[in-house]
């Protein structure tokens, strides 16, 4: 005689979402509200650069009013990598499972939050991806396509790297994989953190899906991207293909 299942249905992963932020107050006041719509269990941490235009202040009052909203204060404008692999510690150490981090100009849509999440299932890094059937880009001049693309190649071919959109940086993370990681070693300080995560990742045997997204420009404030930030990721880029090259442990 079959013995009846008593066990209880898993309840959903404590999820973390990050936001790094430098003079995002009008994108993140209307983007807040619908991350938390889109995926009532997660939580947020906003990691704020010292904005001039108060948006770490603004943070503040929301975390304020809500407790899942919490807030990093940084002295002032230090780098994307370092304030993506400050919201990772951060993680790591409030003892989250999952990690996901977004733009915070809506360049991702939060309604596409509980998707990647639901990715984590059967992969430990699960990426919003542009470069995958049904994904896209909307409002890119074609130098940045064209940019875009170069960087990605550049990445899957010196870094060995087998997923399509390694550039962008809506993703989500099994911090049980990541807490494998040695944040000291980490060279980027710029947008090239997110090539350098997942190269990382996988060389601690994560592994990766991709799902389709739609990457729109942002539509309020300024991009931060520029000539210097590019010519630096590549050659951090290099740099890390150096280190595969000599076998350079990442922990």
């Amino acid at each position: 005689m079959a013995t009846a299942d008593t066990s209880q249905p898993e309840g959903p992963k404590r999820t973390l979402v990050s936001l790094c932020t430098y003079n995002e107050r009008e994108n993140i006041e209307l983007l807040i509200p619908r991350i938390l719509a889109a995926a009532p269990d997660v939580e947020i941490v906003v990691v704020d650069d010292n904005s001039p235009d108060g948006t770490g202040a603004y943070a503040d009052t929301l975390a304020a009013e809500n407790p899942r909203i919490h807030v990093m204060h940084r002295p002032q404008k230090l780098g994307l990598g370092k304030a993506t692999l400050a919201a990772l510690a951060y993680a790591i150490e409030q003892g989250y499972e999952y990690w996901l981090n977004m733009d915070a100009d809506f360049s991702h849509s939060p309604e596409k939050v509980p998707e990647l999440i639901a990715c984590m299932q059967h992969a430990d890094v699960a990426i919003g991806s542009r470069y995958v059937a049904g994904g896209g880009v909307e409002g890119w001049h074609w130098r940045r396509h064209v940019m875009s693309r170069c960087i990605n190649t550049y990445a899957r071919l010196l870094l060995g790297l087998k997923t399509r959109d390694n550039s962008g940086a809506f993703r989500c993370y099994n911090l049980a994989k990541l807490r494998d990681l040695d944040l000291n070693r980490f060279r980027a300080t710029g947008y090239a953190i997110q090539e350098e995560l997942l190269y990382r990742c996988r060389q601690v045997g994560c592994t990766f899906t991709e799902s389709p997204i739609i990457f729109a420009d942002r539509q309020l404030g300024e991009s931060k991207i520029n000539q210097k930030e590019a010519v630096l990721a590549v050659w951090v880029l290099f740099c890390l293909a150096i280190d595969r090259l000599l076998g350079v442990p990442v922990k």
